[in-house]
């Protein structure tokens, strides 16, 4: 992550948020300022006013009087409706923007970045920490402008009235000042801990849902359920120290403005009775104090939130500053024209600085060609293959397809031309159509049921309870692994890529489900550059060419019966599969006839 900013330089760019909103923020401010002002209307009303009225005993007049605040009243109730309706728009405005970009750069980012970062702590952030942040900007700015204006203008009039009481009411500032800042400075680390640790509750959670069969089927519940207790009790104990900070700032400086009144009712007293401050005034003064004294009480509540609101926002800025590793590069073209031509020239690539898990890989993948990438566990197959449509960038050499080097094309335009079938496919919570045509949103019902029926998958689509339009569980849940993985092989079908990538694609099908595919698969890869990444040498059979890869290294290149003899990597991976390729093959004979 990068480094950390001051808290008040993440406070003032959380404010930049609101420049979208900048008249709606005037227009609430306003609004702010004539509450206050016909607040303060009606305390002169209720106060110098009131007073002429009982003194001359003019019952006209207190009808008036009365009738004024009810009118000033109304209006000042019409100031606050409107400048409610106004920031409630501007926050749920600020909340749909920020959700926006924080959402476009979680898209943007590339796998390096979710290697590194677990979905919780993410998600977490895409929601706890925006609604805080929502929170303050949309409504506690406004209330925290609205409370300064009051004591400004309350102050101001104080000052106006008797300037030597006002001295006396505005003697505690200071101290509140002073406690305000310590509390701010105080509030901050803590709130950001808990906020910290809420995610980790979140990510236990995220895990362990996404997570249940596991749990259950390894009767973890208990151990389970004591982690999330153990990161709930976390929570608990930085929310009870920030709650004792809270315990102790806010009654201190909800007491202070009390010691101000105390102090205004003595100091004023005493000068009524030595007739140097009519009653009428006091009268007004206190009313100004009273005015006074529930915006200085709630100005720790208000410090709270905005420290809430920038803990929230640092973990938020902290996404949002994350560098793009793999991204369009200025001037990036477009894919250009070709047969599918792929050559790594002297790659070497690392996960981790001084760890290469590729070393100098040269070769070159002809047009329309299948080549199976065999290698025990960690050889670096899967990584081999990720490079090639830039999930991660070499680390030295260069990728090249159809003579252009990957960095130098635009992603969209390199992606759209790679059918992708992973080890563990993904699908949406979307009917069989969409998960189909993912990648290409406009294909008609035929191009679906084509590439459908090449991945042996039309058949079990025909059986579900709405066929095609059946809704299928999250991430597939409600089908078996083989009719996902078949969906999963559809999904790259109907992109029609120039270059087709199976990682294992039939892992996840028994032997006659398999051979069923391969009759599929076989005529879908005519005319493509295809790689397959193997660990079951039934795959094999499929691949023109086989290269064996042994850490990180090319160990081998050739058919099957030329590796046989001058691969010993290849002979052990042979010699452990070879009953399986043989019952595979009996069955693909079965099938086909």
């Amino acid at each position: 992550m990068p480094e950390r900013p001051p808290y008040r330089q993440t406070f003032v760019r959380l404010l930049g948020f609101l420049k979208p909103y900048k008249w709606s923020l005037v227009i609430s401010i306003v609004l702010a300022v004539g509450s206050q002002a016909a607040a303060m209307v009606i305390a002169y009303l209720t106060g110098t006013g009131l007073e002429k009225a009982i003194t001359a005993g003019s019952r006209h007049a207190l009808y008036t009087i009365g009738a004024l605040v009810l009118a000033v009243g109304g209006a000042r109730a019409i100031f606050m409706s409107g400048r409610r309706l106004i920031s409630g728009r501007q926050a749920l405005g600020v909340e749909f923007d920020m959700r926006n970009t924080l959402y476009s750069k979680l898209l943007r980012l590339s796998f390096g970045f979710y290697d590194r970062h677990q979905t919780g702590q993410l998600l977490s952030r895409a929601t706890v920490d925006l609604q805080t942040v929502r929170f303050f900007l949309g409504y506690g700015l406004i209330f925290f402008f609205q409370n300064v204006l009051t004591i400004v203008g309350a102050t101001t009039l104080m000052f106006l009235v008797n300037w030597k009481l006002a001295l006396v009411a505005t003697a505690v500032t200071p101290l509140i000042v002073v406690f305000a800042y310590r509390y701010s400075s105080v509030a901050h680390p803590v709130l950001r801990d808990v906020q910290q640790k809420m995610a980790d509750v979140a990510t236990v959670a995220e895990e362990n849902i996404v997570g249940v069969h596991v749990v259950k089927s390894f009767a973890q519940e208990r151990n389970e359920l004591q982690k999330f207790a153990d990161r709930s009790e976390r929570v608990f104990q930085r929310s009870v120290d920030a709650n004792r900070q809270r315990a102790l700032y806010v009654p201190l400086l909800s007491f202070l403005p009390l010691v101000m009144q105390a102090g205004v009712l003595l100091a004023g007293g005493r000068m009524v009775a030595h007739g140097t401050l009519d009653i009428r005034t006091f009268f007004f003064f206190n009313v100004l104090v009273v005015m006074l004294v529930m915006p200085l009480r709630m100005l720790g509540m208000w410090i709270g939130q905005s420290q809430r609101a920038t803990a929230s926002g640092e973990r938020i800025f902290e996404i949002m500053d994350e560098p793009e590793e793999i991204s369009d590069r200025p001037g990036a073209v477009e894919m250009p024209s070709g047969d599918g031509r792929v050559r790594f020239e002297h790659v070497w690539f690392e996960y981790a600085p001084g760890r290469p898990v590729l070393q100098d890989i040269d070769l070159e993948l002809e047009p329309g060609t299948t080549v199976a990438l065999i290698g025990h566990t960690g050889a670096g197959k899967t990584t081999v293959a990720s490079l090639v449509p830039r999930f991660y960038d070499v680390t030295a050499g260069r990728l090249t397809i159809d003579g252009a080097d990957v960095r130098d094309l635009r992603l969209q335009s390199l992606r759209r031309e790679i059918g992708i079938v992973s080890q563990d496919p993904f699908l949406f919570s979307a009917t069989v159509r969409e998960n189909i045509a993912f990648g290409h949103p406009d294909a008609t019902d035929e191009e679906i049921a084509r590439a459908a029926r090449l991945a042996q998958a039309h058949e079990f689509i025909e059986r579900l309870p709405e066929g095609y339009e059946t809704v299928i569980g999250e991430r597939g849940i409600t089908l078996s692994g083989g009719q996902r993985q078949r969906l999963a092989i559809a999904r790259a079908l109907i992109m029609e890529p120039r270059i087709l990538m199976l990682d294992d694609a039939t892992a996840s099908v028994d032997a006659t489900t398999e051979a069923r595919i391969r009759l599929g698969l076989r005529e879908a890869m005519k005319g493509r550059t295809t790689i397959i990444i193997a660990h079951r040498l039934s795959t094999i059979s499929l691949a023109d060419e086989l290269v064996v890869l042994d850490g990180g290294r090319i160990a081998g290149r050739g058919t099957d019966e030329e590796l046989l003899e001058t691969n010993e990597v290849y002979r052990d991976i042979h010699e452990h599969g070879l009953l399986e390729r043989e019952f595979a093959e009996r069955v693909e004979a079965r099938a086909a006839g």
